[in-house]
């Protein structure tokens, strides 16, 4: 799990919009990153998936992870997708293609 921790870190955080530069991750303690919090669930869905459609990827993670988010409104709309405020979303595909560097140990 670290070396995907790591990977993530280094190829996620470093472009994402809640990181600086010198003090990392801006979220606070009652903000929680959904990339991490749901990483295993995450790992699951890469290494159960063989496809080279990305579409395919999300599928699973609607129906895996988004499908229990606290984001989502009345069951059906996700507030944080829609503001392009969801993590997971923003950044699956560098998330699946990080996983799958990290397996072919290429990171």
């Amino acid at each position: 799990m670290e070396k995907y921790i790591k990977a993530i870190r280094d190829n996620i955080c470093a472009i994402c919009v809640d990181s600086e530069e010198e003090t990392g991750c801006t979220l606070n303690e009652k903000e929680t990153c959904a990339v991490e919090l749901y990483l295993p669930e995450i790992l699951e869905i890469v290494h159960n998936t063989d496809s080279e459609y990305m579409d395919d990827y999300y599928k699973k993670l609607k129906n895996t992870i988004c499908v229990n988010c606290r984001g989502k409104d009345n069951g059906e709309n996700c507030y944080l997708r829609e503001d392009a405020n969801c993590s997971l979303d923003r950044y699956f595909s560098l998330i699946v293609e990080t996983i799958k560097k990290v397996d072919a140990g290429k990171i």
